[in-house]
C-alpha cells in the first residue's frame, strides 16, 4: 500500500500549478460571493489534504480494487436515479444533511478513469477484439445511461469523450479508430438534424432551447437564452487588460450588477475577464494547460500502462472541462454548465480533481529504470526517458 519514494521524484512543479490555481479560485469565488469564500478554502484544503495521502499510496495497489471501485460508482449513481435530490428540474445531488449536496457525477469521471486504466491494461493486447470491445461499451453504457437520466447530457457527452480518449491511449487500432470516428461524425449530424426538428422528442426542451439558441442567436424566440452569454461576452471584454480589480464594487459589472448568473460556478470565467483582465484570463488559461502538460508528461514516463493511463485521463477532464466552461462564456458554445477545474465553486468537483492529481503524484513517483512486470498481461520492460 504505502511505499518508501524518494522526495526528489515528487513532482513540485504541478503542485505549484495547483496551488496557484486553487488561490486563483477562491480569489474569484469571493468575489463573486463572498458567503461562499470559506467554503471554497474547506474545498481546496480538503481536496489537498486527500491528494497528498492519495500520492503516497502505490497506485498498483488501488487498481486492484477497480470492480468495487466501479461497484461503488454504479450504486452512487442509482441512489440519486431513485433517492436523488432535484433542482431545477434534474435529479442529479445526494443529499447529506441539511446544508451539503454531492453531485456523484463530478467523483465518476475519476472513477471511471481508475476502473478503465485497470480494464484496458488487463487487456493490453487484444483491445481490438471485438469481444473486448463489446464488453468496453457495455461497461461504460451503464453509468451513461445512468447519467443521462438525470437528465446531464453534458456529462454523459464528458465522459463519452474521456472513455474514447482513454480507450485511444490505451492502443486501440487506427482500423478501429477511423471507422468509429466516422461513424461519430455520421451520428452527430443524423442527431443534430433531428433535435432541430420542432417535434422533436430525442432530448429535453430546454436542451434543444440553448442548442437553437447556439445556432441562431438573433431569434427573439431564443432571447432569454442568448442573454446570458451574451452579457458573458460584455463582462469579459469590459475587463480589457487589466481588469477592474478584485471585489470592485461597479454596479455596471457583470458581476454586481447581476447580469449574468451562476457567476461563482458556471460563468466564474465571466468574473475573471471582468476583474482580471486579459492578462488574468490567459494566466488561468496557462495554468490549466500547464497542468495538462504535467499530466501528460508524468504518463508518458509511466511504469506501465494503468499509470499512463490514469494520467492521460486527468488530463483529458481538466482539458475538457476547460474548453466547455471557457467555450459556454465566450459563446463558443451551446450554453451548458460545467465547473471550471479548481476555479469554480463546487466542493465535490474540487476535491474529485484533486484525488486524481494525487494518483497522478504516485505515477510520477514510481517513474523509475527498472524491468516492470505487468501484473495484469505480459511482462514489459520500461525505461524512464
Amino acid at each position: 500500500m504505502f511505499r518508501q519514494y524518494k522526495l526528489k521524484d515528487y513532482n513540485i512543479r504541478l503542485l505549484l500549478w495547483l496551488a496557484v490555481v486553487s488561490v486563483l479560485g477562491i480569489l474569484l469565488v469571493g468575489s463573486a460571493d463572498a458567503s461562499l469564500r470559506s467554503r471554497q478554502i474547506m474545498g481546496v484544503l480538503l481536496g489537498a489534504g486527500v491528494m497528498l495521502v492519495l500520492s503516497f499510496i502505490d497506485y498498483s495497489w488501488i487498481l486492484h480494487f477497480s470492480w468495487i471501485i466501479y461497484g461503488a460508482n454504479i450504486a452512487m449513481l442509482l441512489w440519486v436515479r431513485f433517492m436523488g435530490h432535484s433542482s431545477h428540474g434534474a435529479t442529479r445531488w445526494i443529499q447529506i444533511g441539511s446544508s451539503f449536496a454531492f453531485q456523484p457525477v463530478e467523483l465518476s469521471k475519476v472513477l471511471l478513469t481508475i476502473f478503465f486504466a485497470f480494464y484496458f491494461m488487463k487487456h493490453e493486447n487484444e483491445l481490438s477484439r471485438p469481444t473486448v470491445i463489446l464488453r468496453s461499451l457495455l461497461l461504460i453504457g451503464l453509468p451513461l445511461a445512468l447519467i443521462l437520466l438525470q437528465p446531464d447530457l453534458k456529462n454523459t457527452l464528458t465522459i463519452t469523450f474521456l472513455f474514447a480518449l482513454l480507450y485511444y491511449a490505451a492502443g486501440l487500432s487506427y482500423r478501429i479508430v477511423i471507422p468509429v470516428v466516422l461513424l461519430a461524425a455520421i451520428l452527430g449530424t443524423v442527431f443534430m438534424v433531428i433535435v432541430t426538428q420542432p417535434d422533436q422528442t430525442l432530448i429535453q426542451p430546454y436542451q434543444k432551447k440553448r442548442i437553437m439558441a447556439f445556432l441562431e442567436p438573433d431569434n427573439p424566440d431564443y432571447t432569454d437564452d442568448t442573454l446570458q452569454q451574451n452579457n458573458s461576452v460584455i463582462a469579459i471584454g469590459s475587463g480589457m487588460l487589466s481588469g477592474k480589480g478584485l471585489n470592485n464594487s461597479n454596479v455596471s459589472s457583470a458581476n454586481k450588477g447581476n447580469f449574468v448568473s451562476q457567476v461563482e460556478t458556471d460563468f466564474i470565467f465571466s468574473v475573471a475577464g471582468e476583474e482580471l483582465g486579459f492578462f488574468g484570463t490567459v494566466t488561468i488559461i496557462c495554468l490549466l494547460l500547464l497542468i495538462v502538460l504535467e499530466c501528460l508528461h508524468t504518463g508518458r514516463r509511466a511504469k506501465d500502462l494503468s499509470g499512463r493511463l490514469i494520467c492521460t485521463g486527468m488530463a483529458s477532464i481538466v482539458s475538457i472541462q476547460s474548453f466547455i466552461n471557457i467555450g459556454v462564456a465566450t459563446r463558443i458554445l451551446p450554453n451548458t454548465g460545467t465547473p471550471l477545474p479548481f476555479i469554480s465553486y463546487g466542493l465535490t468537483s474540487i476535491v474529485s480533481l484533486f484525488i486524481g492529481m494525487g494518483l497522478v503524484l504516485n505515477v510520477g513517483l514510481q517513474n523509475r529504470i527498472r524491468p516492470l512486470k505487468n501484473p495484469y498481461g505480459r511482462n514489459r520492460e520500461k525505461e524512464d526517458a
